[in-house]
């Protein structure tokens, strides 16, 4: 038997297998008109052809919660009942498959309105489809961004009924996951470390202030996300800014609070809080932050990042490094990468679409 294969249940829900799929944007959204930000015909045949190729869960991009939290204006939203509708026809459809769907809801923070990255990912202003960033300081990502608006506390508590909103509405669409985006330096990221927050009232400065917000957002979904469904949280271990920035010793305090206010798995990722950071890549660099998580908090974890062959990712699981694997770009390049997985490590059949059945 194969450890990668086995199901991984959660409150309620068990997922098939643990072989599961990393938000990636796509970029690919109406960016004006009636339908902004809507999920159309590349989102479905996107998703769609992983959740044929046999992925447990899959985690659709990062979905602003508002009009001014999406990276780009292009991203997906999911604060209208045109998003919710187009949103459905993607869920119904990996929930026939025997996929879980997921969906990690975000705010952009100071790196919002930024342009397509095949188009340079320049920032947009108002004049170009864009808008004015907002984030915990006046800190500008880099020095080509510009200053964002500083958030009020009204506005900042604003922002976590808007996760809750979406959350509302991601179940509305069929959704049994929802993951929380706070880690590459979005906004809650942002107001987690040091780097980019620099408060003097109660969302900075100490360690408890700049996790408030993350746990107000936590706290929020809650309220409306069902208690037999799970919830995820995203968040990078570092920021590669050690010993002055976010480290993982401030992510395992963290994981340890989330898992207290109803976080059911920490999905372990790091980076993207500055710039021209210098960062050590290389298989599965990423995996040992996830595995001391999991050690001394006891909270569930998934690994990410570099992780492109079977046998690696089966080592992870079966060795207790991690509960499941997260596959961004090698799904990207091998949609039916877990069926490939499967045969090699000797699993047996995944459950797949019966048109197929003549290629099993």
């Amino acid at each position: 038997m194969s450890a990668l294969f086995e199901p991984c249940t959660l409150r309620s829900l068990t997922i098939p297998n643990r072989v599961w799929m990393a938000p990636m944007c796509q970029y690919s959204a109406p960016a004006q008109g009636p339908l902004t930000s809507v999920a159309g015909d590349w989102h479905f045949a996107h998703y769609a052809a992983r959740a044929t190729g046999g992925t447990g869960l899959i985690l659709l991009e990062a979905t602003g919660v508002s009009p001014e939290g999406r990276i780009s204006p292009a991203d997906l939203g999911l604060w209208n009942d045109e998003q919710t509708a187009g949103l459905r026809r993607i869920a119904d459809f990996l929930t026939e498959q025997g996929t879980v769907p997921g969906i990690q809801l975000a705010h952009a923070g100071c790196k919002a309105s930024t342009d397509r990255p095949w188009r340079g990912g320049a920032p947009l202003g108002p004049d170009a489809e864009g808008w004015l960033p907002s984030a915990p300081s006046p800190v500008p990502f880099d020095e080509d961004h510009p200053v964002p608006h500083e958030l009020t506390v009204e506005q900042i508590q604003e922002i976590a009924g808007q996760f809750a909103d979406s959350a509302r509405r991601a179940l509305t669409a069929g959704f049994r996951v929802v993951e929380i985006h706070g880690a590459h330096g979005y906004l809650i990221g942002e107001f987690l470390s040091p780097h980019s927050n620099h408060r003097t009232d109660a969302y900075g400065g100490s360690f408890d202030n700049r996790v408030r917000f993350a746990l107000e957002v936590v706290d929020a979904v809650r309220t409306v996300w069902p208690e037999d469904l799970p919830l995820f949280f995203r968040v990078s271990a570092t920021d590669w800014l050690e010993p002055d920035g976010w480290t993982v010793a401030d992510t395992v305090r963290l994981a340890a609070l989330l898992r207290q206010h109803g976080v059911d798995l920490l999905d372990v990722s790091s980076g993207g809080n500055a710039p021209n950071v210098s960062i050590p890549t290389g298989p599965g660099y990423q995996v040992p932050f996830a595995t001391r998580v999991r050690s001394e908090t006891g909270l569930p974890v998934a690994a990410v990042g570099l992780i492109t062959e079977p046998g690696q990712a089966e080592k992870i699981v079966a060795g207790g490094e991690a509960d499941a694997v997260l596959l961004g770009r090698q799904l990207l390049r091998e949609p039916s990468w877990p069926r490939r997985a499967a045969r090699e490590l000797g699993a047996g059949h995944v459950t797949g679409p019966v048109q197929y059945g003549r290629a099993a």
